[in-house]
């Protein structure tokens, strides 16, 4: 499955906007889908967006204001997140997987998170 590293969280204050990345190894990334979920202390892990192909899907509140995207070249996945507030502050993972899921269960391989903070 190869491996997955995160990088480009850090502390933005609300409004602002941060990308974060996703660098994958193995030989099958342009096939997968590349996910990007999210743990708050105290929730639940949240879906927040997820591409497969040329094909997306976001998570409700994110809609609007993240854009996933993918670079087949460097096998890297992306995550824009634009008009942050306080309550996007978490943990964020990259996944991967065969198939394209909501379900962070469905997902085979993870990264091991990097930190958004949003300062209000």
């Amino acid at each position: 499955q190869g491996q997955l590293v995160e990088s480009g969280g850090g502390l933005v204050q609300a409004g602002g906007s941060l990308r974060l990345a996703c660098a994958a190894s193995g030989p099958t990334f342009s096939s997968r889908a590349l996910a990007w979920f999210r743990h708050a202390p105290g929730k639940e892990r949240e879906f927040v967006a997820a591409i497969i192909f040329n094909s997306a899907i976001y998570g409700d509140s994110v809609q609007g204001r993240f854009t996933i995207s993918k670079d087949n070249v460097k096998s890297t996945v992306y995550l824009q997140m634009n008009s942050l507030k306080p309550d996007d502050s978490a943990v964020y993972y990259c996944a991967a997987n065969a198939f394209i899921s909501r379900d962070y269960r469905q997902y085979s391989s993870w990264g091991q998170g990097t930190q958004v903070t949003v300062s209000s």
